[in-house]
């Protein structure tokens, strides 16, 4: 192994840790910002670091050094304490794997050597996703469990309930995209969707699937136990549930789990039916073919966007008053954007006048698609908070009457559709 491809595979982990887990305190804020703007409230904008508060992200950095700091209690009450102590971790680290093969751009080819572009060089595709995600809930039920508490086991009970009917339908609606596709490898459904459909309508897969779509994002939601599926947290009916004798980090390690699932939901959604990697009718083909295009058009749209983001900044730092220490945050930020969008353009402007060769073409087209996801990733996850802060919480027969006489119905008349379509096509 040469040392290109040692570098590409620690940059795909790093890409996958920070996608997972490092993103927990940017989930957190906005979250938070979300909220406050849906409820017509300012959310966390006060804590600072020397004037620097980042839009209220030194917040969310707090709240984690608190729960890092805080005393981690044990109940005297706990009999099973080892089964107490490794639930969290179950679900940090089954949420976290989840996201070991996502394809974060196609195969980059260095020197003639091809790599995969995610963490772990895998085809098992979606079948690894189906089982560490299904095994999230082990922790969970074995936290509500080991905690000898009556509120903690109902939570439990719920979440095995919820995932044994959600987990149905999610892997039924899966058998269709599978017959769309024809491959279980994450990296080959996202080929597929780098075409057309009607000569105009890119391939992807929420156009070729709609239904499948609908029932993989529903179930995903479940899947993560967010709102509307929270049951097994349910404040207002079982305090909180599975989690409600943890403290400390123990608690943190549930909730960076919680986000660490929905990125990986975020991820595979995207994924399986916003064309991963991929533009809108562009494939890798023609980026390395049009790459001086693209620095053109990046060269153009740079200042405007520099632009309008500095009168953002400038905006947003009206209500501060002239003297106070986080107007310095302004000239900080405005400084050092303008800086990186400058060295950028230069960037472009070299790659004009001097070309890229094969291999920089090459680390060019996968740079793009790494943004592509990433940009497409973060829009998915707006979408999980949104609808957590505009739906209400169904409730527990609501819930499995959704799953089980709605969702797996549809799933499987889906299922009848798509291979009678492949068979008569054969496609």
């Amino acid at each position: 192994m040469n040392t290109a491809s040692i570098v590409i595979i620690i940059v795909n982990i790093l890409l996958a840790k920070i996608l997972a887990v490092g993103t927990t305190p940017i989930m957190v804020w906005w979250e938070r910002r979300v909220a406050g703007f849906i409820q017509d409230r300012t959310g966390p904008n006060r804590c600072d670091i020397g004037g620097i508060r980042l839009g209220g992200l030194i917040q969310a950095i707090a709240d984690m050094l608190k729960l890092v700091f805080k005393e981690d209690f044990t109940p005297s009450h706990i009999k099973y304490k080892f089964l107490y102590t490794i639930a969290p971790a179950i679900v940090f680290i089954a949420s976290f794997l989840t996201f070991a093969v996502i394809p974060f751009a196609d195969d980059l080819v260095i020197d003639g050597q091809s790599q995969m572009m995610q963490a772990i060089p895998t085809t098992l595709g979606i079948m690894w996703f189906l089982a560490f995600a299904g095994l999230s809930v082990f922790g969970i039920i074995l936290g509500g469990y080991s905690s000898e508490n009556k509120y903690g086991l109902l939570g439990g009970i719920r979440a095995s309930a919820q995932v044994i009917s959600y987990e149905a339908a999610m892997a039924l609606s899966i058998i269709s995209i599978l017959l769309t596709y024809g491959s279980i490898h994450l990296g080959d459904m996202v080929h597929a969707q780098s075409g057309v459909i009607f000569g105009f309508i890119p391939a992807w897969g929420i156009f070729m699937q709609p239904l499948a779509a609908l029932i993989f994002i529903v179930t995903a939601f479940a899947e993560t136990n967010r709102t509307p599926f929270d049951i097994a947290e349910g404040e207002s009916e079982i305090v909180a549930g599975y989690h409600t004798e943890y403290s400390a980090m123990r608690f943190g390690l549930f909730q960076v789990g919680e986000y660490a699932a929905m990125s990986a939901s975020s991820a595979i959604i995207v994924t399986l039916f916003f064309g991963g990697y991929n533009l809108p009718w562009i494939d890798t083909v023609m980026l390395k073919d049009n790459m001086n295009i693209v620095a053109i058009v990046l060269l153009v749209l740079l200042p405007i966007k520099a632009y309008f983001l500095t009168k953002w900044m400038n905006k947003n730092y009206d209500w501060l008053d002239a003297n106070d220490k986080r107007q310095r945050e302004k000239n900080i930020l405005v400084k050092g954007f303008l800086g990186i969008t400058a060295i950028l353009m230069i960037g472009m402007v070299l790659i004009l006048v001097a070309g890229l060769g094969e291999n920089g073409t090459n680390i060019a087209v996968a740079i793009i698609q790494i943004g592509t996801f990433i940009a497409k990733f973060f829009m998915m996850s707006l979408v999980f908070i949104w609808i957590r802060w505009t739906l209400l919480r169904f409730r527990y027969d609501q819930l499995q009457m959704l799953g089980w006489k709605v969702l797996i119905p549809l799933s499987i008349l889906n299922i009848v559709i798509t291979a009678i379509f492949v068979v008569a096509t054969g496609s």
